[in-house]
């Protein structure tokens, strides 16, 4: 079965979407001139072929989360449990208002990701396509059900790209055939009918993904736990809700509440750390798990690590000087008090926000910000060797003003914040600095699940059921439980900040959020309504940002004299100019708030089928 848009005849270009003829090109430039005998032909005839192509859509999805600057960090950027913290520079997503444009740079680690998100949904698509396209090439299957397993995870892999940048950037080209020629005619799908489609193909593929498969390929309870995300983002919450009872209720998974794992025998730990160490995360035994990325030392593909230390530790090793006025501490290692084998050379590139590092803890036992498991800057000591025999503070815990009340660190947005030691703490064997070395990463766990349903009872009304799912995620935590009175959007965040920072792409779930609330109307516990016709003016998000962190549109400026912004219409980020330019057939459609909206035309609204 084929399947069209109806608007103008729809061609599709990829290089963050472009495929352009150089030129100067003969025409047979498309005559093809194959190097090996790997040719689509011969490759994609046999169901091995096609497991092999969903290995690229795997792939994709770990470099979300491996490498310095990682995409992740952006997504953490845009909400407010974090803020860019690279001070020296001009540059990094900092003043929102003047440097996220659409012809800026979108895609680099020392600025921001977000054409990374652009660029890679459309490869993860792409991907996909390939497989969805070729479904019926293999003579070889087994049966009906390898075919359509086959099938159902190429599904997965399309909807999980489309789900995401839908949320991102809104209405976006719809593709859903394998491209084998340029093509330059795109024009944007109202984001509502890609998710409707998505949903269409997760809600088939659910009777043929089987659970219980080898960690990192994508079991059943992977389809229901996103097909629970489309399902809120579209309104549909009865139907998100029985998906969600089925993933909970009916399936094999199980939230950690006893010790396991590599130090269950450590009495200094707890079930919070052992469900977050990499040797852990792919355990039978971890019931929680859901989707991993797997990346591991001496392996092909080996990413070079996840990074999270440099990435989301404070530059704790430079700029912070002693009561005496030395400098007090050093991140080099094997030192006599060596403290970057355990914390990292972190640079704060992911500097938490106060309401990620304070507001949000509102019960002392709550383990994920118990001594050990998070760590304060005064947790750490002055080490720096060179001040051993003169200054009396060396092996003293650090401190950020001296009696007389003057700052101790020149930096105190990049160098002196709190973080979940717990989460972060990544060994990395292969550096003599630790960064964060290979590992398995959650992309999603029950926990999660939890909280979508959660959230699905929230908005249906149903309190107390919303209040047991949040529980069920605190007490495992040690924290004491909510009674239904306490619980709104903002509780079920709160939660979702406590237990995923670093996990869930956040942006995308504020923004999802935010349209739930202009699409009914609802009223926020801040006790405003909002709709779709000014949704990049007046949004949920935007105020929620306003609410709880502490840099934009504050005044609270860099050491480079960069200062803190964010408008409303970040709600949505804005699409890659690369993209819209090169598509000189079509339209491609800007976000508003972004320059070439006023070009915009309107998006297709149907899909035909064959």
């Amino acid at each position: 079965m084929t399947i069209r848009i109806k608007y103008t005849p729809i061609k599709i270009l990829l290089t963050g979407l472009i495929l352009a003829v150089a030129p100067g090109c003969s025409e047979d430039w498309l005559d093809p001139k194959p190097l090996s005998f790997y040719t689509p032909e011969n490759t994609y005839n046999e169901a091995s072929g096609l497991w092999a192509a969903l290995v690229a859509c795997e792939r994709n999805m770990r470099h979300e989360y491996t490498g310095d600057g990682s995409p992740i960090l952006t997504e953490h950027i845009f909400s407010e449990v974090a803020v860019e913290g690279t001070t020296d520079k001009t540059g990094p997503a900092q003043d929102m208002n003047l440097l996220i444009t659409p012809d800026a740079q979108l895609n680099h680690t020392d600025f921001n990701r977000i054409g990374w998100y652009w660029l890679e949904g459309f490869k993860g698509i792409k991907y996909a396509n390939t497989v969805v396209s070729r479904i019926d090439e293999p003579q070889d299957y087994e049966s009906e059900a390898e075919r359509n397993h086959i099938l159902a995870t190429a599904y997965f892999h399309r909807s999980l790209r489309y789900y995401r940048l839908t949320q991102q950037f809104g209405d976006v080209p719809l593709i859903l055939d394998e491209i084998i020629a340029p093509k330059l005619d795109f024009y944007s799908t109202d984001r509502k009918v890609i998710l409707r489609k998505m949903k269409e193909d997760l809600e088939w593929g659910e009777e043929w993904i089987p659970d219980g498969l080898d960690r990192g390929r994508v079991p059943k309870g992977a389809l229901q736990h996103l097909l629970i995300k489309i399902n809120l983002a579209l309104g549909d919450f009865q139907d998100a809700l029985d998906v969600a009872n089925r993933l909970i209720d009916q399936g094999p998974y199980a939230l950690m509440t006893r010790r396991f794992g590599v130090d269950a025998n450590d009495p200094t730990k707890n079930v919070i750390w052992d469900l977050h160490r990499p040797e852990n995360k792919s355990l039978a035994t971890n019931t929680e798990t859901i989707l991993l990325v797997m990346d591991r030392i001496d392996t092909d593909g080996n990413s070079g690590g996840i990074i999270s230390m440099r990435n989301a530790v404070p530059f704790w090793g430079s700029n912070i000087n002693t009561p005496a006025g030395n400098k007090g501490t050093s991140d080099v290692a094997a030192l006599p008090i060596d403290q970057v084998t355990t914390y990292g050379r972190g640079i704060g590139r992911l500097r938490g926000t106060w309401y990620h590092q304070s507001m949000i803890w509102d019960d002392e036992n709550d383990l994920r910000h118990a001594p050990g498991n998070w760590m304060n800057m005064t947790d750490l000591v002055y080490n720096n060797p060179d001040i051993r025999s003169k200054d009396p503070y060396y092996g003293k815990n650090l401190q950020l003003r001296n009696d007389a009340g003057v700052l101790l660190s020149v930096d105190t947005i990049r160098n002196w914040f709190s973080w979940p030691h717990y989460k972060l703490h990544v060994p990395d064997p292969q550096r003599v600095q630790p960064q964060g070395g290979p590992t398995d990463w959650y992309v999603f766990r029950l926990a999660e699940s939890y909280l979508l349903r959660a959230e699905v009872k929230f908005w249906m009304g149903d309190m107390a059921g919303a209040a047991e799912d949040v529980n069920a995620v605190r007490t495992r935590a040690g924290a004491a439980p909510y009674n239904a009175a306490e619980i709104n959007i903002g509780t079920i965040l709160d939660e979702r900040a406590r237990e995923l920072y670093y996990e869930e792409p956040r942006k995308t779930e504020l923004t999802r959020i935010a349209r739930i609330f202009a699409q009914t109307g609802q009223s926020a516990y801040n006790g405003k309504t909002y709709n779709e016709a000014d949704f990049s003016k007046n949004n949920f998000y935007y105020d929620r940002m306003m609410e709880k962190t502490d840099f934009y549109n504050k005044g609270v400026f860099t050491r480079h004299g960069d200062t803190y912004t964010l408008s409303p219409y970040h709600v949505l980020w804005p699409v890659p100019q690369s993209s819209i330019d090169g598509n000189t057939q079509g339209r491609i459609n800007q976000n508003e708030g972004y320059s070439g909206f006023e070009s915009n035309v309107p998006p297709l609204t149907t899909i035909e089928e064959d």
